[in-house]
């Protein structure tokens, strides 16, 4: 079966959704919770929620199969990204509710996992990796947006309610400062709360492909639920709400692609 879908496009964006999948094997399903099959840290509606990015010319990157079978968006080693707080790991066995994934006993062992990032971990991250190259090679640079989404309110990882748009660049490590602030600019340009480097300042994928001194600039950004989808389950999708969103999301995605044109003055094969 297909892990991941990569539609090329013709702007030096790729906007990787590593969070999308919803696909699990049945060997992993069988064990399984009920609470986990539900699958409620998935980052629900996001690909379609993103859609129009295509239109604008950017790559998209997505995987089929659930973060609960490997998170894409965590280290090969599962090194913690966030130490002193609750870690979400390579292979979670918790939701992020604090309830377990996996019935007792069926817990993957780590012949299991090492399995699993084989199958499912590499190709993604090959098929990110060779992306962004063939992005570079033709404009001399490459913008990598990685695009999440949570519940608002998730008391085992942080306390209250998130802001609307959580961008995060790594504290300033993964892109040059002037393409955070233009997409931060444009986060606020609409009817949300915005944060650059609060909660959430980036994954793995953020920190590991954002090399601004090669001229890859990589940015997080973390939606809450509320403003685009009902947040219990079944998680069902709001074309009003998300209409409205994507405006402001069309903002961000135009301000880092003109950022970049005015940044590298549009020139290709640098």
């Amino acid at each position: 079966m297909q892990v991941k879908r990569l539609m090329k496009g013709t702007a030096p964006l790729l906007v990787s959704m590593p969070h999308t999948g919803t696909f699990l094997p049945p060997d992993i399903k069988s064990r399984m919770t009920g609470a986990a099959l539900k699958l409620p840290d998935t980052d629900w509606h996001i690909d379609r929620l993103y859609w129009f990015a295509a239109d604008m010319g950017a790559s998209l990157l997505m995987p089929t199969h659930s973060r609960y079978v490997v998170d894409l968006n965590r280290p090969q080693d599962d090194a913690d990204l966030y130490p002193g707080q609750v870690k979400t790991g390579l292979c979670p066995l918790k939701i992020f509710s604090g309830e377990n994934i996996y019935k007792d006993g069926e817990e993957p062992d780590d012949v299991e996992k090492i399995n699993r990032v084989a199958a499912y971990w590499l190709p993604y991250h090959e098929a990110l990796e060779t992306e962004l190259a063939r992005l570079k090679a033709e404009f001399g640079y490459a913008i990598l947006y990685d695009a999440h989404s949570i519940c608002s309110h998730v008391p085992l990882l942080f306390e209250g309610q998130l802001p609307d748009l959580n961008l995060g660049s790594a504290r300033g490590a993964s892109c040059a400062p002037g393409m955070a602030e233009a997409a931060f600019e444009a986060a606020q340009s609409g009817d949300y709360s915005a944060v650059l480097n609060g909660r959430f300042v980036g994954g793995h994928i953020t920190r590991h492909y954002g090399r601004p001194d090669e001229n890859i600039h990589a940015l997080q950004m973390e939606l809450t639920w509320t403003n685009y989808m009902a947040e219990t389950f079944p998680y069902n999708y709001d074309e009003v709400k998300a209409e409205k969103l994507q405006k402001t999301l069309k903002n961000v995605l135009q301000s880092l692609l003109g950022w970049g044109e005015k940044t590298y003055s549009g020139g290709r094969g640098k």
